[in-house]
Formats: structure tokens, sequence, C-alpha cells
């Protein structure tokens, strides 16, 4: 345990690598107990850190200011540190197969600033194999250490779910694994300080891994489920709501809900786990048909809109179509991997280019993502359709009046709300009069 008696004594730093909403909140948690650097290339994301501004909402602009998180885009900082945590984010690339370029490139910087006796640990989520097979050599090279000799390495994946202020760091189980008993002990006693849930010791680097790409995998294919339900109950003229409330009542129900799978994680983790199944000579057939129905809901809520808009007897092409949302969840900003886009791109297929609002996205981040404009909330009239895409609060409190007053002066069975997230009241929509779909 001398590591981590010298970093609990504060003889000894700890370095996070990647600033964004996994390594943020957890360099702010360990700085309440031990000396961290949170390294970033971003110089932009740095200045808002230096100035007190958290862009991911994920702690508050208070706790940002009170750190003590010695924040930083100066990688030479990273040699005053032995334990490092890499965090960076592991997108997919347009064919869906595994982008490791920023895990590589972190590897590559941590290589060139490690020094002997120290842990590198990985939470980016990554196929079983990435830490050892690939992320190892790059630091020897780098280094020009030995692994397991001169450092050691572990792996303990992210579980972090954005804009949950119940499921915080603190309060979900940790898994953690290293390269020997030595490092296993090592990170799990450095991860025990901030973790108040505990750890859970996987038996392997591997092991570790595919449990992150399995847990949300798991949930990937349950989602995809309630989907394909959503589409064959909207044939059948049946709310969906309706019969998940019904089912809920049996004990053993799991309560899923059909939605659009997007962000970080459940909408990429799977096909990191398929490229290394199909690598190995098994293809996948479940988790790939619950991507594959998941992929296709965007384009299945665009259709839903086109439908309703023509039973309100709309000029399609000149309908002014709002939508509410472009997030990946409710109250959150992120809006990597947003399948609200597939909404917009169906709709932009039949010459429809709807006006997006979301006050808690970033609009120069969505601008530069996908070239939207965003609009304030307060500025939206003479709407034909509403598009409840993303479950904020903003959007939850708005009233029947404040609903009423963005559409156009014409009759309510004229006026159309769909509602992706099921946070309206259907009763009273349709005891108004509005033509309303829900998925």
């Amino acid at each position: 345990m001398q590591l981590y008696q010298q970093i609990k004594s504060k003889n000894e730093k700890i370095a996070v690598i990647g600033l964004g909403y996994v390594g943020m909140p957890l360099a702010v948690a360990f700085a309440k107990k031990v000396d961290v650097i949170g390294f970033d290339l971003s110089d932009k994301k740095i200045g808002f850190y230096k100035s007190g501004i958290d862009p991911t909402n994920e702690v508050g602009n208070d706790a940002i200011r009170s750190t003590t998180v010695d924040f930083t885009s100066d990688e030479t900082k990273l040699r005053e540190a032995k334990f490092h945590i890499i965090a960076v984010p592991t997108p997919i690339n347009t064919d869906k197969t595994p982008d490791l370029s920023p895990v590589v490139g972190a590897s590559t910087t941590v290589g060139r600033n490690l020094c002997k006796g120290s842990i590198v640990v990985y939470e980016s989520t990554v196929y079983p194999g990435v830490t050892e097979d690939i992320c190892i050599p790059i630091l020897e090279q780098e280094s020009g250490l030995k692994c397991g000799v001169d450092f050691k390495i572990g792996y303990s994946p992210e579980r972090i779910n954005p804009g949950d202020k119940v499921h915080t760091l603190q309060k979900i189980t940790k898994i953690v694994s290293g390269i020997d008993n030595e490092s296993l002990e090592e990170i799990s006693k450095v991860y025990e300080l901030v973790i108040e849930a505990g750890v859970h010791k996987a038996t392997s680097i591997k092991v570790a891994e595919a449990a992150k790409v399995v847990e949300n995998s798991q949930r990937d294919i349950n989602i995809a489920f309630m989907n394909e339900l959503a589409m064959v109950f909207d044939r059948m003229e049946i709310n969906t709501k309706d019969v998940i409330e019904a089912m809920n009542t049996k004990w053993n129900a799991l309560g899923f809900t059909p939605g659009l799978v997007g962000g970080h994680c459940i909408g990429v983790d799977p096909y990191y786990f398929v490229y290394e199944a199909e690598r190995l000579g098994y293809h996948s057939q479940i988790i790939l048909s619950g991507r594959k129905i998941n992929d296709g809901m965007g384009e299945f809520v665009g259709d839903a809109i086109i439908k309703k808009l023509i039973l309100a007897n709309k000029i399609v092409r000149q309908a002014k179509v709002v939508i509410l949302g472009v997030a990946f969840k409710e109250n959150c900003p992120d809006i990597r991997n947003s399948k609200v886009v597939d909404i917009i791109t169906r709709l932009n297929e039949y010459d429809i280019t709807p006006i997006v609002v979301d006050p808690q996205a970033d609009p120069s981040e969505a601008k530069y993502e996908y070239n939207l404009d965003l609009a304030e909330l307060e500025s939206i009239k003479n709407a034909d359709c509403l598009v409840f895409a993303v479950g904020h609060d903003e959007f939850i409190k708005l009233d029947k009046n404040q609903i009423d007053n963005m559409f156009g002066d014409f009759e309510n069975n004229e006026k159309v709300i769909i509602d992706v997230k099921n946070i309206l009241n259907k009763k009273e929509i349709e005891t108004v009069g509005y033509s309303y779909w829900s998925l």
C-alpha cells in the first residue's frame, strides 16, 4: 500500500486525464481528500474550469470555484503524479467500429510523462483486451519503462449517469481491476477514498472491461424490446404507456420504457462488444438486432410527425415544427450522439427544417456538432407541431396556457403534439382537443 499511503499523506498526486462528464466529477471528488492534477487537451475547457464554470452541470459552478484541482492543459504537469486515471471518451466511427484514437492519444501523452512506480488506471469504455493489448505497449514504448516491473496498470469502468443527482459518483459501486494483486489492492484503496458505496474487485482486467460493455448492452437490448413493442402498439392503436403501467404492477417487471437511445454509453458500448466478438468469429444476433431497432427510432418518430401533420390538414412542407430538446437525455447538456438529430434528418427529407429549442445545451456546441441554431423557448410562436423530444424540467413545467401560446391561431384539433418522452398528461391534452401522439 506504499503508493496509496503516499497519496493519502499528500506526498504523491493523482492525475485525471480527460475532464468531461466522467473525469471532472472524479477529479473534484478526489481533490476533497488528496492533491489532484486535472488535465485536458482543450484549452477552452480548462479556461471554463479555471473561471469557476462547470459546462457539464455535473457538480455545479460552486464546486468548481471551491475545488483545489490543479486544472491544466500542460502535459508536463503529469510528471508530478504517480497515479493516473484516464477518462477520455471512446466513440465509434461512421461504420460503427470502435474509435480508439482518444485512448491511444491519452496513452501516448501519459507514456511520455510516466515515471517509475506509477499506476495507470483506464476508465474509458473499451472491449475486452484493449487495456493490455493496445494501451500497455503504447505506455511502454513512450516511457521506456516495463509494465509489471516499472509501473502497474488497471481498469475501472466509469459508471456515472450524466444528469443523475441521485446515483452520483460516490454512491455507485466501483468495479476495479489490476494487472496483479498488488496493483489491485492499491487501486482499490485509492478509489475507496471517494467511493462510499465501496468497490468490487474484478478477477481480471478483461472481466472489468467486459462488465462495462455488457451492462450497457443489457439496457440497450431491453429498451429495444420496448421500442419494438411501441411500434407494434402504434399500429394496434394502443397506448404504450398504459400497457407499461399495467405490466409494472407485477413484482418482477423490469420497468424499461421506449425511447431514443443516444449518448456516449448505451448507444455506443454494444458496438465495442460486437466488434471484438466478430473479430473472434462470432456474429452477434441479439445485440445487433437491438441496435438496429434503437438506431431506427428517430426515423420512426419522424414518420409519426408527418402522419399527424397530414391528419391535422397541414401542408407538410409549410408546417412549422418545433423540437423541444436535442440533448441525449433529460436535464443534461450533453448532445453527443443525440438521436433527436435523426428525427431532424427525417423531417429534412420532407423539406421541413424544424426549429430546435434546448435551454440546457450549449448553442455553440449544437452549431459545431450538428449545424443547428438553437432558439429560445420564449420566442416560439405560431407552431403547427410541438415535439417533446427530451424530458428537461423546463418542458415538464410548461402549463397548458404556455403550450397553447406556442401554437398558431387555429382550431385545437389542428395543433399537433408529439410526446416522445411521455412527459405530458395524455387525458388533459386530448380533453383540450389537441392532436396527440406518444411513443
